[in-house]
């Protein structure tokens, strides 16, 4: 479903809102079936900066309108809603489908496993609309796969945004992984009494 603001960005400081960008792992952006390798990386950034296309976009290649966007988080997220401006001329994604927490997922994943959450895609070129998430499902996310099976009519999708609407856990994603190493015994940490020359080999 997909909804108007319902205030205006005047009175309202609508980038903190929109401000989920700050906690994607850029370096680990990845996007399937995009024209110019590496271009996902252009289409997340601040919500004032969501028409400008000096930077780059996210376009799928001539021919095949199917797009893959794969987004890691250096923290989990709660995701509230989801905005996508996408191309004129019949380039925008008609429809988006989400997957949480899974990594790796191809063309034919996607078109085979069940989507936490689908949407159908108005054709949002002034980046005015959002579609809002089951917000319940989307709890504890620490990557998103958004999958676009199809523009309107044109021979690529193309996309100059996407934004994120949530929030962010305190703990960082990286800290969680190295509290979970720290807790599981590391047997080098631990000489026995043989090592150290003594008749008992137990570890203390």
């Amino acid at each position: 479903m997909a909804c108007l603001h319902d205030h205006s960005c005047e009175d309202h400081d609508c980038s903190s809102d929109w401000s989920l960008y700050k906690h994607i792992d850029i370096p680990k952006l990845s996007a399937l079936n995009e024209a110019v390798p590496g271009s996902v990386k252009a289409v997340f950034k601040a919500w004032e900066q969501r028409l400008n296309s000096s930077e780059g976009f996210l376009e799928s290649n001539e021919g095949d309108p199917e797009l893959i966007v794969f987004i890691p988080f250096t923290s989990d997220v709660k995701i509230k809603s989801i905005s996508i401006v996408g191309g004129a001329d019949g380039t925008s994604p008609n429809k988006m489908r989400a997957f949480i927490n899974r990594e790796g997922i191809d063309f034919s994943d996607a078109q085979s496993m069940q989507a936490v959450q689908e949407w159908d895609l108005a054709e949002n070129l002034q980046g005015v609309l959002e579609y809002q998430t089951r917000y319940s499902r989307f709890q504890g996310v620490g990557n998103l796969t958004l999958h676009f099976p199809d523009s309107y009519g044109g021979d690529t999708s193309r996309i100059q945004y996407i934004g994120l609407k949530g929030e962010a856990t305190q703990l960082k994603r990286d800290v969680i992984a190295t509290i979970v190493y720290e807790l599981m015994p590391n047997p080098s940490d631990h000489k026995t009494k043989s090592e150290s020359g003594g008749g008992m080999s137990h570890v203390e």
